[in-house]
């Protein structure tokens, strides 16, 4: 794994696991304000009921309480079941009289309870409502929760009701409210609470999202930056690498014509020497010894010799041709068609439009290799029968292109191949290391190598020999 991308997951990963524990806490967090809100709500409201009924069975008690202390007078009780049963409130609010047996006296909704005992009625639970409320009624009153058929909806429902005893009938008068608005308060609550935690876990997600989005972004602009930096570094590698292999071309070429071809040269003048001091010689002793087996031999070595010294002249003249540094690109890489002509059997044309301009040394030097290199390639490995060589110089640039008919090859293949194709690979370095470009187009019917590089106006403006100029000796000669 790139270390590159063990920083990026570093600085992914605590994140993602602190906005994760962030989401988790605040999620807990308004669940227990959603709680506590919830139980607020509801103690309060509560406490608002039971108020409220105690208010309603007060009132109750207080409009029966002449006919209550009038006890002498027949039929009091009859007109205060009459007049409790006129006392309404809400949509659902009555009172109801049992007695202390729970005998049903008076139940304005439901009339088809009056007369029936209901201390033994069962909720859908279970439990005994009646007995419970008269159990609150025999300890002075006070409130009790059950669950009892809502009149106006016919379906059984929660109920918070408030007894009082009427002690000298022996009454147990009381009220209820049912609950079931309440619970939908609470629903309204939870719901409005879950509702809260998505939109913030929506947010928190959101800001996870663009906060990965961001950090993503600053690790690919810091991998581009880093790429540009690799890049130039890598071409500034290349440049000198170019440079030096350049270097050590002109000093081989140097050596070579200082040395070894100075040596062959004066190896020759004194074997010609000697060839012409014994030819002379012979001509006095005719007939004692055959010239021909004395002399052959010498040619023979001096002929080699001048093979040997025109070889060793070649290989410096391409190793650091004095033609590129003098006259310029053009004439060295017409130069060079015109020998690589005499070596093939391919028809070779050479070709030059625009103004010619001077170039770099290293740019010119650059255009001439890869010239040489895709020559000697269409030599050994096209089987073309033309090859065209175009040096074209534009207002910004200046191309080189070489086109054969061959059989071509597969440019994928031989660029990933690492065992073979290091000359186009080297091409492709000293473009790259120039700032130019290199692109190479083959199938079946030929292949084109086209290459080009950027030249700057002032370069139209310079001697050529501002470029050309070598301080050392150029080879050649």
């Amino acid at each position: 794994m790139q270390l590159r991308l063990k920083i990026f997951l570093l600085s992914i990963v605590p994140m993602s696991l602190a906005l994760g524990s962030v989401i988790l806490t605040v999620r807990h967090q308004t669940l227990k304000l959603a709680r506590q809100e919830r139980d607020l709500v509801e103690s309060t409201y509560l406490a608002s009921r039971e108020a409220e009924l105690r208010a309603y069975v007060k009132l109750a008690q207080s409009s029966i309480a002449p006919l209550v202390k009038d006890v002498s007078t027949p039929g009091r009780q009859a007109e205060a079941m009459a007049i409790l049963a006129r006392l309404e409130y809400g949509k659902d609010g009555y009172f109801f009289v049992y007695d202390m047996d729970g005998n049903n006296l008076m139940h304005p909704r439901q009339p088809e309870l009056v007369g029936k005992n209901l201390r033994n009625l069962k909720d859908p639970f279970g439990d005994s409502p009646i007995q419970n409320l008269l159990a609150a009624t025999r300890n002075g009153g006070g409130i009790v929760r059950y669950y009892w058929e809502k009149p106006s909806s016919h379906q059984v429902a929660f109920k918070l009701g408030y007894v009082e005893p009427v002690l000298p009938w022996g009454w147990m008068l009381g009220t209820g409210l049912y609950l079931d608005d309440i619970e939908q308060a609470l629903k309204s609550i939870d719901a409005q609470a879950q509702l809260n935690i998505r939109e913030t876990q929506v947010r928190m997600y959101a800001i996870a999202i663009v906060s990965i989005i961001l950090i993503g972004l600053a690790g690919l602009a810091l991998n581009i930056s880093d790429n540009k930096e690799s890049s130039a570094k890598l071409r500034h590698l290349a440049q000198r690498v170019v440079h030096s292999q350049e270097e050590e071309r002109v000093r081989v070429a140097r050596e070579l014509h200082d040395g070894i071809v100075q040596v062959l040269v004066s190896s020759k003048f004194f074997l010609e020497t000697a060839q012409l001091q014994l030819e002379n010689r012979l001509e006095g002793l005719k007939g004692q010894l055959p010239p021909v087996q004395i002399i052959s031999p010498l040619k023979r070595g001096l002929e080699r010799l001048s093979e040997a010294l025109i070889e060793v002249r070649r290989i410096s003249h391409a190793l650091r041709p004095a033609l590129l540094d003098d006259f310029g690109l053009g004439p060295a890489i017409e130069v060079l068609t015109n020998e690589v002509r005499e070596q093939c059997s391919f028809n070779l044309r050479f070709a030059t439009s625009g103004e010619p301009c001077a170039l770099p040394l290293s740019q010119s030097t650059a255009l001439f290799r890869i010239s040489q290199e895709t020559l000697t390639n269409a030599k050994l490995h096209s089987g073309a029968a033309n090859v065209l060589v175009e040096l074209i110089y534009h207002r910004r640039h200046v191309s080189l292109s070489i086109k054969d008919d061959g059989k071509g090859f597969d440019v994928r293949q031989i660029q990933t191949d690492h065992k073979s194709g290091i000359g186009l690979r080297n091409m492709r370095e000293r473009m790259e290391g120039l700032g130019g470009t290199l692109k190479i187009y083959s199938d079946g019917k030929g292949t084109q190598v086209h290459a080009s590089l950027k030249t700057s106006p002032e370069h139209l403006h310079l001697k050529k020999q501002d470029y050309a100029r070598d301080d050392s000796p150029h080879p050649g000669g």
